[in-house]
C-alpha cells in the first residue's frame, strides 16, 4: 500500500532505475518490497530521503563505501562526515588547481619573455639529532637538484639514501624545461622502485620524499609524506607542500587543530610514503631573492614556523641558514633526525 514503483521511485529521488538496482545489490539502499513472481523492486515514500541524500553525495563524488557509512548515521553525525570528506578533497585537489593555474599562465606566455639568468645557491646539512642512535635522513643540494628523505624502519637509512641517489642523475643531465614535470615523475618511478628493492617488500621500511628541479627559472616539486618545503619571500614565509600524515588529515577535516597535532600520540603516522602513495607534483615561478628551504620532520616538529621564517631571513648565506636551523633544533630537543637543504634564487 503506498508502494512506488521502480520507476516512479526514479523520478522523485533523481536517481536512474539502473543507479537504483545498483545500490540494492550494494546494500545501500534496498526496496521495501521485490515481488517474488516478477521480482519487480517497490520503494516505500519514507525512503526517499535517504535516496536523496544518496544522490547528492555521489554528485559531491564521494566513494559508495564511504557513502553506506554516512547513511547508517543520525544526521548531525553524518554533517560532520560529509564536511570531512569535503575537507580532505579540497586539500587534495590544492596541488592540482595550482599546477592547473601554472600550465595555463605558461600556455599564454609570450616566447623569449623571460630574460633574467638566474642560478641557485645551496647548501645541504643533516644531522642524527640527540635522541636518535642512527640517521636515517638523507639531504642533497646541487645546482640542479634539491633533496631530502626521512627513511624509517630497520632499512630506514638506506632506502632514504637510494630514494636521493635514484635522483641524482638530474643534476648533471639536460632537462627540456617544458618536460620537466615528466622527467621529474619518471625519475620518482625510478627511486621507487630502488626503495622497494632496498626494503625487499617488507612493509616496515621505506621513506618519505621531498625534491625540488630546478629548470632556469622555474622549480619542479615532488612530495611524498612529511618531509616539508618552504618558501621565504618579500618577508614571509609560505609552506608549500601538505603533510601525507594521519594528523594533518585530521586538521584538514577540522577534528583537530594544529596546536593539538602537535602532542597527538601518533603525529608521525604516515598516510603516504615513497611505496605507499601517488607524489604531489608542482611548479613554482622563481623570483630573484627567493629562498627555499627543505626539511625532514624533525625540524617543524620543535621548531614554529615563526621561529624559522626569522632564522631564514637572518642568515646571510644557504651555509648559515641550514646550520642555523639544524642547531635550533637540536637546542629545543633533537628528539628527531633533523634535515636541511636551503638554496636561494639569484641573478647569475
Amino acid at each position: 500500500m503506498g508502494m512506488l514503483t521502480i520507476g516512479a521511485f526514479a523520478r522523485a529521488c533523481r536517481l536512474s532505475p539502473k543507479a537504483l538496482r545498483l545500490y540494492d545489490e550494494l546494500d545501500l539502499l534496498r526496496p521495501a518490497r521485490v515481488d517474488p513472481a516478477t521480482g519487480y523492486r517497490y520503494y516505500a515514500p519514507d525512503q526517499l530521503e535517504q535516496a536523496r541524500l544518496v544522490a547528492w553525495l555521489r554528485r559531491l563524488g564521494m566513494p559508495l563505501a564511504r557513502i553506506r557509512e554516512v547513511c547508517a548515521l543520525r544526521p548531525a553525525e553524518a554533517a560532520r562526515e560529509i564536511r570531512a570528506y569535503w575537507s580532505r578533497v579540497e586539500a587534495e585537489t590544492s596541488v592540482r588547481r595550482d599546477l592547473a593555474a601554472f600550465l595555463v599562465e605558461e600556455l599564454l606566455r609570450e616566447p623569449g619573455k623571460d630574460t633574467d639568468m638566474l642560478e641557485l645557491r645551496y647548501c645541504a646539512h643533516s644531522h642524527p639529532g640527540r635522541v636518535r642512535p642512527a640517521n636515517q635522513d638523507t639531504a642533497y643540494a646541487g645546482a640542479r637538484l634539491l633533496a631530502v628523505a626521512d627513511g624509517y624502519g630497520p632499512a630506514g637509512a638506506p632506502a632514504s639514501s637510494a630514494a636521493v641517489e635514484a635522483l641524482r642523475f638530474l643534476d648533471t643531465d639536460e632537462l627540456p624545461a617544458g618536460d620537466v614535470l615528466n622527467v621529474l615523475e619518471e625519475a620518482v618511478r625510478g627511486a621507487t622502485e630502488a626503495v622497494r628493492g632496498i626494503s625487499d617488500g617488507a612493509d616496515e621500511n621505506g621513506t618519505t620524499l621531498t625534491a625540488l628541479l630546478w629548470t632556469g627559472s622555474r622549480l619542479a616539486l615532488v612530495h611524498i609524506g612529511d618531509c616539508r618545503a618552504y618558501l621565504h619571500r618579500d618577508g614571509g614565509l609560505f609552506r608549500i607542500t601538505h603533510d601525507h600524515t594521519m594528523v594533518q588529515s585530521l586538521i584538514d577535516e577540522g577534528r583537530l587543530t594544529p596546536e593539538e597535532a602537535t602532542a597527538h600520540p601518533q603525529r608521525a603516522l604516515l598516510l603516504k610514503a615513497l611505496t605507499t602513495g601517488t607524489p604531489d607534483l608542482g611548479l613554482h615561478e622563481a623570483r630573484p631573492g627567493d629562498r627555499y628551504l627543505l626539511c625532514s620532520d624533525g625540524l617543524p616538529t620543535v621548531v614554529p614556523d615563526a621561529r624559522v621564517r626569522a632564522l631564514l631571513a637572518g642568515a646571510r648565506t644557504p651555509a648559515e641558514a641550514v646550520h642555523a636551523l639544524v642547531t635550533e633544533a637540536n637546542a629545543a630537543g633533537g628528539p628527531d633526525n633533523v634535515s636541511c637543504v636551503v638554496a636561494d634564487v639569484v641573478t647569475a
